[in-house]
């Protein structure tokens, strides 16, 4: 709706190490948040920042290099296999009309094995099933090599293994001192792998903290306007709505 504020006055800081959750309902500024973050949209007020740099200074291919945006949706307008839709990762690292070389077809190999899906190399991308091309999604963005992850609903398509595989991948690079921040709608997932919680409510406030905070069923409860009860499982904590 023209006027309405999603998120007033955001300011946070994360930095290599982190595994930031963003959670709220649809429609809510999840993506409006992530887009910004990435660079793709400008905020109303305020900067956002990369290793100390504003974010619209930074030339593109060097951002690139930097950062990896992994959208919610991807179109494939074109014929392509999965081994070459893989290598698009790669292009923020190549000079100006230089064709892949073997270390790029390595990036892609193993971003491919990462995600399970290296025997499908030689297939057409429009053979595969959703949750397929998701993960082929996930293994480009790995074949870029940015140090910041942004991710737009990693988890879409995905069943419940391949969901916990592709957050443990991402988890992993966290714990390597890489900055991973996605937009999830499962509080579980986001208490089982996130070290922090943004939760954006829809109309201007927000809270950010360290996930074992943040994610409580009080504030769930109000982030969705359902209530959410909080189960301790095998130590761990899983959050479902009666």
């Amino acid at each position: 709706m023209p006027g309405r504020t999603l998120v007033r006055g955001l300011a946070f800081e994360a930095q290599g190490g982190d595994f930031v959750a963003v959670l709220g309902n649809n429609g809510v500024g999840k993506t409006l948040t992530l887009h910004t973050l990435a660079g793709l949209r400008a905020p109303a007020a305020g900067s956002v920042e990369l290793d100390g740099r504003d974010i619209a200074g930074w030339p593109g291919r060097e951002r690139a290099r930097r950062l990896a945006l992994l959208p919610q949706v991807t179109d494939d307008p074109f014929p392509a296999t999965v081994f070459d839709t893989a290598l698009i990762g790669r292009h923020p690292h190549l000079p100006f009309w230089q064709w892949e070389g073997a270390e790029d077809h390595a990036s892609a190999r193993a971003a491919l094995d990462a995600v399970g899906l290296a025997a499908f190399a030689p297939r057409a991308v429009d053979t595969l099933s959703g949750g397929e091309r998701r993960r082929l999604d996930v293994a480009t963005l790995l074949a870029q090599d940015a140090a910041v992850c942004l991710l737009d609903e990693p988890t879409n398509h995905l069943d419940p293994q391949h969901r916990h595989e592709v957050l443990a991948l991402f988890r992993a690079r966290a714990d390597a001192g890489g900055l991973v921040i996605a937009t999830l709608h499962d509080a579980t997932l986001a208490a089982r792998w996130a070290s922090h919680a943004l939760l954006l409510f829809g109309d201007g406030r927000w809270q950010f903290g360290r996930a074992a905070e943040v994610l409580t069923a009080d504030a769930l409860s109000t982030l969705y306007a359902v209530p959410v009860e909080e189960i301790a499982w095998r130590g761990g904590r899983v959050f479902v709505s009666p």
